[in-house]
């Protein structure tokens, strides 16, 4: 019987997988309509006594997305108090949902990775993940990759869509 050889194992592909920079945390949604009357019309006084009135410390070490579900117009300054009141409690705060908390998570963490180990490398950027990887995160992965990659792949080694290659010069 013949011997099953690895190839991808022994090849030069470099695997960009970015469930390994997921930041550990947990992560909540917080939906002002709750403190709108009937959803929609936003009452100063009323807005600003059902935020000093909640209990801001369940959100201590958290990541905090803040988003309004309806289409009630929400002036500036109205997510911005927010973010003041979760600012002694939250690790971070962001205006939308959830996947642009994980966005906004990942910009800060892509760009300080030095990609300069991938120089001239063929590299794959891994497509499958158990953690909710943002589109986003995978744009911006490949565009850090891409002056440094000899050429870039998405998926997984067995069936990778080639995305970029290096320029012969």
């Amino acid at each position: 019987m013949e011997e099953i050889i690895n190839k991808v194992a022994n090849s030069a592909l470099e695997v960009f997988d970015l469930e390994d920079y997921y930041p550990k945390g947990f992560r909540v949604q917080i939906d002002i309509s709750q403190w709108l009357l009937e959803g929609f019309l936003l009452k100063e006084k009323d807005f600003r006594e059902h935020l000093k009135n909640h209990d801001w410390s369940q959100y201590q070490d958290q990541y905090v997305a803040v988003h309004c579900s309806t289409d009630a117009i929400i002036p500036a300054w109205a997510l911005i108090l927010v973010s003041v009141h979760l600012a002694p409690f939250a690790k971070k705060v962001v205006n939308g949902t959830i996947e642009d908390l994980d966005a906004s998570l990942y910009e800060e963490i892509l760009s300080k990775i030095d990609y300069s180990v991938y120089k001239s490398k063929p590299v794959i950027v891994k497509g499958c993940s158990r953690k909710p990887v943002p589109m986003r995160a995978y744009i911006l992965a490949t565009n850090y990759l891409q002056p440094f990659a000899r050429s870039i792949m998405y998926g997984e080694a067995c069936s990778a869509v080639p995305l970029y290659k290096e320029s012969k010069k």
